[in-house]
């Protein structure tokens, strides 16, 4: 979700540690993720091992030597399916340290804005958090349904500056579930679950 911080008044907000039990749903998220991983991990180990297999015979065979010259092919393999690996794990990865920073509450407002030319695709607005003198603590676009109007509404807000807004007035937004399914099947990424402006 992409965010952006506007006032370094945020570092300075009443926060609260993750709890355990939303740190292991964002956990799951991960493992799940690993479990996707699986298969360039192998791809990476195939590849590398044939590669230096065919290094190893053209050296050590003296019929063979030729072969290192189709050694570079399984190496591109390799570092292709290293680079696969590693795309798949970063997002959870990174979400997953997130979980070690603050939530911060904030007794301000909640600010939905429809999307604007920044926005991407299939985003549908943006939503922010705001101090009560009005100023903007930090923004989050939004991915859901529908497009957001244009609306504030008073609030006792609960938001990580990487993740987006935890609770509205004590109610969930949905950006860390109750329950996760194992190995995260059949979670649906970048869709928020807003409370209706």
């Amino acid at each position: 979700m992409k965010h952006r911080i506007f006032n370094d008044r945020t570092r300075m907000l009443a926060q609260r540690e993750w709890t355990d039990r939303e740190r292991l749903v964002v956990w799951r998220g991960l493992t799940g993720r690993f479990a996707i991983a699986i298969e360039p991990l192998l791809g990476l180990v195939f590849m590398s091992f044939l590669t230096w297999g065919i290094v190893y015979r053209s050296q050590h065979v003296a019929s063979d030597r030729d072969l290192i010259k189709i050694a570079w092919i399984f190496g591109i393999g390799a570092i292709a399916f290293a680079g696969y690996f590693v795309a798949v794990l970063v997002a959870p990865f990174v979400a997953y340290l997130q979980t070690f920073k603050p939530i911060y509450v904030i007794d301000g407002y909640v600010r939905y804005r429809e999307p604007d030319e920044r926005s991407e695709d299939d985003g549908t607005g943006y939503v922010a958090t705001l101090f009560e003198d009005r100023s903007i603590a930090c923004e989050w676009e939004y991915f859901g349904k529908s497009t957001l109007p244009n609306t504030t509404i008073p609030a006792l807000v609960e938001f990580s500056v990487f993740a987006g807004i935890h609770s509205i007035d004590g109610r969930s937004t949905g950006l860390v579930p109750d329950e996760i399914p194992v190995l995260a099947i059949g979670i649906a990424p970048r869709r928020g679950t807003y409370p209706d402006p």
